[in-house]
Parts: C-alpha cells; sequence; structure tokens
C-alpha cells in the first residue's frame, strides 16, 4: 500500500509543480500521454454539483477509507487470502490518494489555470479551503479506435478518453481483481474451516 501512496502523491506534486492546466507531455507516442487537469469530482471526472457536493463527496471519501481500514484490519486478523489483502490495499491506498489531493491540495498550493503553474505555499495562499481542494489526474491514453472499426460512432474516436491518476488505477486494479478473484479469495476460509472442523471430529471419536 505505502509505494502506491508515496508515487501517488510524488507524482501529482510533481505535475502540479511543473505543468499548467491542459499541458501536455508524451509518454508512449500514440498510446499514452501526460495531461494535468484537476479533477473537482470523483474518479475519472465524475463530480456532485456545487460546493455542497464537493464536500459531500470528500466527507463520503474519508468514511469509506476509515471504514476500509477497519475492514482490512479484521482480515489481516483473520489470516484472510493474500489476494484479498492485495486487493483491499490498493483500494485503500487509491482512496486515501485521492482523499489528499481533496483535503490539503487547496490549502498547500496556488491555483494552478492555463499558462500558470502553482506554487507551494505561495505568498498568496491556497487556492481553496480545507477538504475544498481538487485531485490532480495527469494520465491520458491517446491511442484511437481504427478506421476500419465495425462501429461506426466509434471509429477515430479515442478508446478511452478520461484522465486518470495512479490513486484511480490503483483503485481499478483492486475492484477488477476481486470481482474477477472472488470465489477463490472468500473459498479458503471456509474450506479451511470446513477440513479444521472435520479434523477435530475425527480426534474426538478417536
Amino acid at each position: 500500500m505505502l509505494p502506491v501512496l508515496v508515487a501517488d502523491q510524488v507524482l501529482k506534486i510533481w505535475i502540479k509543480l511543473s505543468f499548467s492546466i491542459g499541458q501536455q507531455r508524451d509518454l508512449i507516442p500514440g498510446l499514452i500521454e501526460l495531461q494535468f487537469i484537476e479533477n473537482e469530482g470523483m474518479a475519472f471526472g465524475w463530480a456532485l454539483p456545487g460546493m455542497a457536493g464537493k464536500l459531500l463527496l470528500t466527507s463520503f471519501r474519508l468514511v469509506a477509507a476509515v471504514g476500509l481500514g477497519f475492514y482490512l484490519k479484521r482480515l489481516l486478523k483473520d489470516g484472510a487470502h493474500l489476494g484479498l489483502l492485495a486487493c483491499i490495499s490498493f483500494i485503500w491506498a487509491g482512496a486515501i490518494g485521492n482523499i489528499i489531493d481533496s483535503a490539503v491540495y487547496g490549502a498547500l498550493f496556488s491555483r494552478s489555470s492555463w499558462g500558470l503553474i502553482a506554487e507551494f505555499l505561495g505568498e498568496g495562499g491556497g487556492y481553496a479551503p480545507i477538504l475544498m481542494g481538487n485531485v490532480v489526474d495527469m494520465f491520458h491514453f491517446t491511442a484511437r479506435w481504427p478506421s476500419w472499426w465495425p462501429i461506426d460512432g466509434m471509429r477515430s474516436y479515442e478508446i478511452f478518453p478520461p484522465i486518470w491518476n495512479l490513486a484511480d488505477a490503483a483503485i481499478s486494479i483492486g475492484v477488477i481483481t476481486l470481482l474477477i478473484s472472488q470465489r477463490r479469495f472468500f473459498a479458503e476460509p471456509v474450506e479451511k474451516e470446513i477440513s479444521e472442523s472435520a479434523t477435530s471430529s475425527e480426534e474426538g471419536e478417536a
């Protein structure tokens, strides 16, 4: 969890202090680029309207992160499957990564804008109160559907238009892997319990 969280924050701070809004830089030409935007809402740009929506979203993130933390602690205590622990850790790290942006970036950085790079603890102060900051996003897939693609409405359009960050990726990887492997992750404790029960019965009969 910690390496994901640290990498997410290091990259976001570097982007915030090195790029102006909308600035782009190729990573893999024709596939993926860095493009700095600030996201007022959830992963991949989804948002709740207004200041109340922003505060509600940040509060929800905080509550969800605390809940995930207690759940992970319980899984560790119960000796859960390592794959399940990894998935929940990825989701938790991603959630905390985006919470940090929302909670403190507004107070720590000046405003980013078109052609203007933000400053850390600049003279003008932060751009937003505590809990009202924006999430820093930077990864953008530039790959497009080929011209021969059979669906007319998708030809030559970007395959995945949203701009995202490492925290979003960690959450997505954790959730997708959990959905795909949930039977394996949750079956092991049940099988272990059945095995222990059978062993106890055999010892009792002996």
